[in-house]
This record gives structure tokens, C-alpha cells and sequence, in this order.
């Protein structure tokens, strides 16, 4: 089978943005392919989380992991800082990343302007971390959202270069893989882009979140004062509401509202309700099996180290080869 990698940064509780534009995938992937899903948690170092945060964080994530319905039985489940030999590739690749490169990145240049006095050298180098993520078990495909796109570009880069430059195709090449016709972007509540959890608390809807904080925020989401002219472009902030409802919501339930909107008789408040309705309806069962997987203290820490040790024996395996290319030899 294929090998498939991928992860979320444990900076905080998964999303709607985390589970139809990741997780969705990764619950249909276990089945059919060699998956390691991981939790990125030496990624989020670069925002400086406090100790305590750090281990909640991770935590949260595992949890939101299996109740979404990813299997520890079927898939490699693991914490990214439980296989040291990431962080071992991660300083080979950055042997052979050049400055230029890492500085035209997307991401970075867009943290660098939203952070200015945090521009640390894990963010720079956060596409060759990425890239060791992927190449420590040679996967061939990353279920990656959008955004990611330039990274797994760079993850194919860095593999190329390694191999050119020890004369050894080692590392294969990994491409954007998703079950659909082309990678899901969900966009977030406040209308600029898509959601995240960095981009403030109203921006994202959680998949923990109660009934009673999903119809809040909902509500809140940025709108507009309504079509002016029938059959009219949407605006960002209106047609983001719009592919909410085309991911939690019936075809038909869809259908009715934009065929008001062009009709320019829509409510949006109407709208919001049901889309707020339907965003509960679609993680309800998520929402049940958080609560009492968090209660099972035992259960998490048998993943864990079932997961640690499986990509481990992956990971090890690469770098005992890696280290022989190079030229690391024991006297």
C-alpha cells in the first residue's frame, strides 16, 4: 500500500476548517493506504506555547482525533515529539534548504506581517520540518489543505535535492492527495479567509463547541445589507456563508437559500439560523464521543505509545538509511 502522512498543529481545538478539510479525508484514507496521522506539536513551538498549553493542546488534539473517527487499529496515530528522528531529517534537510527559497515562502511572509517581533528561525524553516514529517516514512501522498500547497512543493524539492546530491533515489516524491475533485477550503465567520484558530475566537467553529456557542457565533458572522439586483455576484464575506452551507448543509437546503439570495429575498438571519442548525447536526456525534474519550485517561496513553512506537519503527528505519547515504559511519 501507498503510504500516506499528514498532521494538525496542536495549537488549540479542531475546527470545521481541520475535520472537511483534513480529517473527512484521513477517515476514508485508513482504510486503503498505509496512513501516519500525527499531531504537529514541535510546529507549534514556534509560537511559543507555555508548558502546561502545550501538553493540553496535544491532548485535545488526540482526543478530537479518535472521536472524529480516525482508528489508532487501522491508522499510525502519533505526537510528532515522540519520534525523534523527525527532528534528526529535519537538520539533514536543512543542510541542503537555501535562505532565498525559504524566504519566498507564502506562509512565512504572511507571518512575518501578522508577527513582526516573533520572526523566529522555525518559522522559516517550518516547510523543511513539514518536509521531514513527510519524507521520515517516504509517504507518497499528503492530504494537505489548499494553503499547503507550496510546502508539499518544497517537501518534493528537498527530496529531489537529497537524492541529486548523494547520487541516491532514496526519497520518492509526494503529491496533494484528497478523496474529492479538488482540495477543500473552508472559510472562516469574520469574512476575510478561511478558518483558523489564530484568527480569533469568533472566526472558527469547534468541533467541541455547544449548541448553544455555534448558533452565537453564527450569528455574528459578518454580512452585508443584502442583493441589491437579482442574480448578482456574492461578496466574500456572503459567499464564505455560502460554502459553509454547502459543506454542512443538504443540497436542497442549499438550493433554496441561493435561489433567494438571486431573488434578492433572502433573510440572512433566517440563513444563519439554519446554517447555525446544521453546523450542530453535523458535529453532534463528534461532539458526544470528545466528551467521554477525554474521560479515559488509560485509553489516550495506550494510543500514544502504541502510535510512538509504530512511527518509530518507521522513522528509525529511514534514518539508520539516511545516515549510511550521507556517510555516517561507526568506527
Amino acid at each position: 500500500m501507498e503510504t500516506v502522512v499528514s498532521g494538525i498543529r496542536s495549537t488549540g481545538k479542531l475546527h470545521l476548517g481541520n475535520y472537511y478539510g483534513a480529517i473527512q479525508n484521513f477517515i476514508k484514507m485508513q482504510h486503503d493506504y498505509n496512513c501516519y496521522f500525527f499531531i504537529a506539536d514541535l510546529h507549534s513551538l514556534t509560537t511559543h506555547p507555555t508548558p502546561g498549553d502545550l501538553h493540553g493542546n496535544v491532548k485535545q488534539v488526540l482526543i478530537e482525533y479518535l472521536a472524529a473517527g480516525i482508528d489508532p487499529e487501522q491508522a499510525t496515530i502519533y505526537i510528532q515529539s515522540d519520534v525523534p528522528e523527525v527532528a534528526e531529517l529535519y537538520l539533514y534537510l536543512n543542510m541542503n534548504a537555501y535562505l532565498g527559497e525559504l524566504e519566498r515562502a507564502t506562509s512565512f511572509k504572511d507571518k512575518v506581517r501578522a508577527n513582526p517581533d516573533n520572526v523566529n528561525a522555525g518559522l522559516l524553516t517550518y516547510p523543511v520540518l513539514m518536509a521531514a514529517d513527510i519524507l521520515i516514512h517516504k509517504a507518497t501522498k499528503v492530504p494537505v489543505g489548499k494553503d499547503q500547497e507550496q510546502h508539499l512543493e518544497m517537501a518534493r524539492t528537498f527530496g529531489n535535492r537529497f537524492n541529486r546530491l548523494y547520487n541516491h533515489e532514496y526519497f520518492p516524491e509526494p503529491y496533494a492527495f484528497s478523496y474529492g475533485n479538488k482540495l477543500v477550503k473552508i472559510p472562516g465567520l469574520d469574512g476575510k479567509g478561511k478558518m483558523g484558530k489564530s484568527e480569533g475566537e469568533g472566526n472558527a467553529v469547534y468541533l467541541s463547541d455547544s449548541p448553544e456557542v455555534i448558533r452565537k457565533k453564527v450569528m455574528k458572522a459578518v454580512t452585508d445589507g443584502g442583493p441589491t439586483a437579482e442574480n448578482q455576484e456574492k461578496p466574500a464575506e456572503i459567499q464564505n456563508l455560502f460554502d459553509l452551507m454547502q459543506v454542512v448543509s443538504t443540497p436542497d437546503t442549499l438550493q433554496h437559500f441561493d435561489n433567494l439570495y438571486n431573488h434578492c429575498q433572502i433573510r440572512y438571519g433566517d440563513f444563519k439560523k439554519q446554517l447555525a442548525e446544521d453546523m450542530i447536526v453535523a458535529t453532534a456525534p463528534i461532539r458526544e464521543r470528545i466528551s467521554d474519550i477525554a474521560n479515559d485517561q488509560p485509553y489516550l496513553r495506550q494510543v500514544a505509545r502504541f502510535g510512538a512506537a509504530k512511527a518509530r519503527e518507521s522513522a528509525s528505519k529511514t534514518i539508520r538509511e539516511i545516515r549510511e547515504i550521507i556517510g555516517f559511519r561507526n568506527f
